[in-house]
């Protein structure tokens, strides 16, 4: 009996202690619930009003905003000043924690709401002073642009005012624990001089090749350049006279990454079904959530565009009004030299300039860090411009360099956008361009008149001497610039015989050209994969357009396979690399998400060069290796030609070099995707998750990243997708893709992945990823009738 009482107690307590584990459980769950139904209705509070009305002042008359069945917001305005507003306050709506963010990082300000993290950016960016030449660049502008620029602000600042009234921000400044700031005209120049900084104008380049020239003898460094420099002997003297250690000046520094780019081109009628040009264009740059790009159309009494712009900045950028269409790719010239400065040994502000001691301009500023002390920073700007080789560490060093660079001198920018925005011809458009300086572009254009056209338009330096491969002496006037390429000398093109204009950051001019452009120029496979296609004879149509800004072809891999694989050792192959052998061997080229070649190759390729270069390159010099990847191109094109050079040659020769990355390259294919080659997928590796800024933080991540999608392309196919090495994440393209065919100008199909919207819980926040992934487009309608059937919300002046 005394065992079963026993027995009785036992089993009642474990259904007492199990009873206490679900009641537990169940509290918890309804904790969590409570939590996440509280978070999800702060979360939704938040979302932006599309529907109904809004009173504000700033307006002086009702303003309507029709969003399409994308998210696209129509804003139709009776006078300019109510026009700009409402852009500045819709896109407020979409995008204000992007819009912060942008302003902060360009202006060097993120530590004060992200923490030490960020301290060596904002050193970086404060340094190179987007923000003084953002406010110096004011001035320049019509009394027109100003008012733009205004009125955006005001509309931006009307929302953010009404945010913290009703407890709406954005939830992110929820998570950040901070608010923002009003908006200002100066936020949206910056953000505009931070585009110029992020196309680049390869200050870097010539710190690697200073570096080398530190580092290697001169005939092993001189084999890594572009081409042989101008003026060699004096200018490697100096280099070598006083030397800097760039590895601790520049370890820390911002790079824009080198595959930023695009793709344009415009077709004439005579080569098109409808008669009329057809237009595309798909610049490259970072992808994320949201998007860089925002999709806005604009319509008052004498305008109406459509087309996207960055959040923070007024207008239309790229996109067609009524009569003619345009699109950008970035030039890539070399408007960026590095000076190298003497300093005084006693003083450290002043430095030598034909034979006299300058005063340097000296700016000291407080760097606010969240949860620390605040940091001093020193920022000294001779001549030529601000001392960047010091922005992480105050030595002073008895050499320092300075960087000149058009884009940190005034300019106009917006001006030209606006004036863009309403050009009705090839000759207004050119006219408009007069004021775009900076960064400089291959704009394409297309008329409903028949017309195309390009011009690579911005300002391009003259040198005195030397060429922009190399930092120069900056204690003598020799090597100051002497103006720019005059605007009547700048490339341009107008009705070419063969129909059509195509650019994608290839090289623009022949060695016939008066005047230096660039010493890097890009891969050359797009533009030959698009030459190659609209050369073919037949009448294009938007299908067509649509099909070869997604086409996959590889034409670095025709080259290069046929050279590298009968380089191969193959009676010494594993049965596994024998297969990943005959697996390239009969590829067809594509980039396809579902091929496993297209692994294999980029792999490969990516292991070629280290076999080259990591025994002796420092690792923290190699994000300023400019034109790395050209590099590497032409050192196997050299060895393939019996003229292999010191680097191939010390690396064993071509066909050991190729051996032993091909080996390391089936080894770590195997290990991320298994032993059977016939389950390996490009897009296994190669896919796309649209990060957050906050994507980072766990589980926020599962609320503000896409989801992870299967991508073909690469860096060197049309349909442009560069990756993260470490983890094939997708991370750079044509966020932006667009088609206007000019017979149809009231219809643009475009693309902007992942959405419109900024928000989490937006319907359009990531809607375009299926689209985006498939190279499938939506119409975006100019015609009221056709937009006006979506959420309508309008803006009504406050009395």
């Amino acid at each position: 009996m005394e065992k079963v009482v026993q027995k009785e107690y036992v089993v009642n307590r474990r259904l007492s202690v199990k009873k206490v584990v679900v009641m537990a459980s169940m509290i918890v769950l309804v904790l969590l619930i409570v939590a996440s139904s509280v978070g999800v209705y702060v979360v939704q509070k938040s979302l932006p009003i599309t529907n109904g009305s809004v009173t504000l002042s700033g307006i002086s008359e009702p303003v309507t905003v029709y969003r399409d069945d994308t998210g696209v917001p129509h804003i139709e305005a009776s006078n300019i000043r109510d026009l700009y507003f409402t852009q500045g306050y819709i896109t407020a709506q979409d995008r204000l924690f992007q819009m912060d963010l942008s302003r902060r990082l360009a202006s060097g300000r993120l530590s004060e709401v992200v923490g030490e993290a960020t301290i060596d950016s904002d050193r970086f960016f404060r340094t190179l002073g987007l923000r003084r030449a953002a406010e110096a660049s004011f001035e320049h502008y019509s009394d027109q642009a100003k008012n733009v620029l205004d009125y955006y602000a005001e509309g931006v600042n009307a929302y953010i005012n009404q945010a913290k009234k009703k407890n709406t921000l954005p939830v992110e400044f929820l998570i950040m624990n901070y608010e923002p700031e009003l908006w200002t005209p100066f936020d949206s120049l910056t953000i505009a001089k931070y585009m110029a900084f992020d196309l680049g104008g390869h200050w870097e380049g010539q710190a690697f090749r200073q570096y080398l020239l530190q580092k290697f003898p001169e005939e092993k460094a001189l084999e890594l350049f572009p081409s042989y420099p101008k003026n060699a002997s004096t200018i490697i003297s100096a280099i070598k006279n006083y030397p800097i250690d760039l590895k601790k000046s520049f370890a820390n520094a911002v790079v824009p990454n080198t595959f930023n780019g695009s793709n344009n081109w415009v077709v004439s009628g005579q080569k098109t079904e409808s008669g009329l040009p057809l237009l595309a264009n798909d610049p490259h740059l970072g992808l994320g959530t949201p998007s860089i790009w925002y999709e806005t159309h604009l319509r008052t009494n004498d305008l109406n565009v459509s087309g996207v712009i960055f959040a923070g900045i007024p207008g239309i950028i790229v996109g067609h009004n009524e009569k003619i269409g345009w699109g950008v790719t970035n030039v890539g010239p070399d408007v960026q030299d590095l000076y190298i400065e003497k300093r005084h040994p006693e003083d450290p502000a002043l430095f030598k300039y034909m034979g006299e001691w300058e005063k340097a301009n000296v700016i000291k500023e407080m760097i606010h860090v969240k949860g620390t002390e605040s940091v001093e920073h020193t920022v000294m700007i001779t001549r030529h411009g601000p001392i960047i080789s010091e922005f992480a560490h105050h030595d002073d060093t008895e050499t320092a360099l300075a960087l000149k660079w058009t884009a940190l001198q005034p300019s106009t920018e917006l001006e030209a956008v606006l004036r863009m925005n309403k050009a009705g011809d090839w000759e207004e458009f050119k006219e408009a361009l007069t004021y775009f300086h900076t960064p400089a572009q291959n704009f394409v254009f297309a008329s409903k008149e028949g017309k195309i056209a390009y011009r690579a338009n911005g300002l391009i330096p003259i040198r005195k001497k030397g060429d922009g491969m190399l930092p120069v002496p900056g204690w003598t006037d020799e090597y100051e610039w002497e103006g720019y390429i005059p605007w009547e000398e700048l490339p341009t093109i107008e009705d070419p015989v063969q129909g059509f204009i195509a650019t994608a950051n290839n090289r623009i001019v022949g060695e016939e050209y008066p005047y230096h452009i660039t010493n890097t120029w890009a891969q050359p496979y797009r533009h030959e994969r698009i030459t190659d296609v609209l050369s073919g004879l037949g009448q294009f149509t938007i299908e067509d357009m649509q099909q070869l800004q997604f086409d996959q072809y590889n034409l670095q891999a025709e080259e290069m396979i046929p050279i590298l694989l009968p380089r191969l050792y193959q009676t010494t192959m594993s049965q596994l690399e024998k297969e990943a052998f005959n697996m390239l061997g009969h590829w067809n080229y594509m980039d396809d998400k579902d091929s496993g070649a297209p692994l294999v190759f980029h792999l490969w390729m990516y292991e070629i060069s280290d076999v080259l270069f990591e025994k002796q390159i420092d690792k923290e010099m190699m994000d300023l290796f400019d034109g790395r990847a050209q590099t590497v191109d032409q050192l196997i094109r050299h060895a393939h030609n019996s003229a292999p050079g010191i680097w191939m040659t010390e690396a064993g020769g071509l066909s050991i070099v190729a051996s032993i990355a091909f080996e390391r390259t089936v080894d770590k294919v195997s290990k991320l995707q298994g032993e059977d080659p016939e389950k390996w997928r490009w897009g296994d590796y190669h896919s796309v998750t649209f990060e957050h800024r906050l994507g980072s933080i766990e589980p926020l991540n599962l609320l503000v990243d896409s989801n992870d999608t299967p991508l073909g392309g690469s860096r060197v196919t049309v349909m442009a997708a560069g990756w993260d090495r470490g983890t094939g994440n997708v991370n750079h393209g044509a966020a932006w893709r667009t088609v206007v065919d000019l017979s149809n100008i009231h219809h643009a199909y475009n693309v902007v992945a992942p959405g419109q919207s900024g928000h989490p819980l937006s319907d359009f926040y990531n809607d375009q990823i299926d689209e985006w992934t498939t190279g499938k487009y939506h119409i975006t309608s100019t015609i009221k009738d056709e937009y006006k059937h979506g959420d309508t919300l309008r803006l009504l002046p406050k009395e």
